[in-house]
């Protein structure tokens, strides 16, 4: 577990949506569908009550989110408590290498932050600073004390929505208090496929379960919600 106090960052919600044998995505140049339009209106329910949104800069490129808050009820309700309509949008890149047009940076009127390494710090400025605040986060990117700047930034609810890479920092550095898994109803069966997380050393094995908080049915997918810290409240 991270050696920082957790009262000193964000609550660390991960959001991920699989297929049965684990892919994130197919091989090819378009996006997979893995959830429902009812699983994607809770998805925009957790996104509304979070500060921020946390992607990879492999995210920003390969599907070009928006990570806006979609329901007009949703984003009156949040200004009407003083928010903005949806949160900050959050990225980290090691190389700085993306484009100031795509949606991440052009939609909506949230904050943008960009965390990058400090080698392509000066790079990163140069390119996305007239439509970011880039942040100097290390060599590399310590996520860790990424944390402790967003809460100081004041954000005290982070939803992070991958890819599987910066699922796989958050989990194995121990930096997660939630888990939001959905299982699609399909196999991909692709090696080339992206998957939701990579080898690495986690906290929870099996002689350390994570504790499932819910499993609920919505359509044909499945949530399972797991407590990955004492901070996750019951179902």
């Amino acid at each position: 577990m991270s050696g920082r106090s957790e009262s000193t960052r964000p609550y660390v919600l991960l959001s991920c949506a699989a297929s049965i044998d684990g892919y994130i995505d197919d091989a090819s140049d378009h996006r997979l569908l893995l959830s429902n339009e009812d699983d994607l209106d809770r998805v925009d329910a957790v996104r509304a009550s979070c500060d921020a949104i946390l992607v990879g800069a492999g995210t920003v490129r390969r599907d070009n989110p928006r990570l806006l808050v979609r329901s007009a009820d949703r984003r009156a309700e949040r200004v009407a408590g003083g928010r903005p309509e949806s949160p900050a949008k959050v990225t980290v890149t090691a190389q700085g290498d993306l484009d100031p047009t795509a949606r991440f940076f052009t939609a909506g009127e949230a904050t943008r932050l960009v965390y990058c390494a400090t080698g392509a710090a000066e790079k990163t400025r140069e390119r996305l600073g007239r439509v970011a605040t880039v942040v100097d986060a290390g060599e590399p990117v310590d996520p860790d004390w990424m944390l402790t700047d967003l809460a100081a930034r004041g954000v005290r609810r982070l939803m992070v929505e991958g890819g599987g890479t910066v699922h796989a920092q958050f989990l194995t550095a121990g930096l997660a208090d939630e888990l939001h898994l959905v299982v699609a109803p399909f196999f991909v069966g692709d090696g080339r496929a992206p998957r939701f997380v990579g080898e690495g050393r986690f906290p929870w094995h099996p002689g350390r379960r994570a504790r499932l908080a819910e499993a609920r049915q919505i359509g044909d997918v499945v949530l399972l919600r797991y407590a990955l810290s004492d901070r996750c409240p019951a179902a």
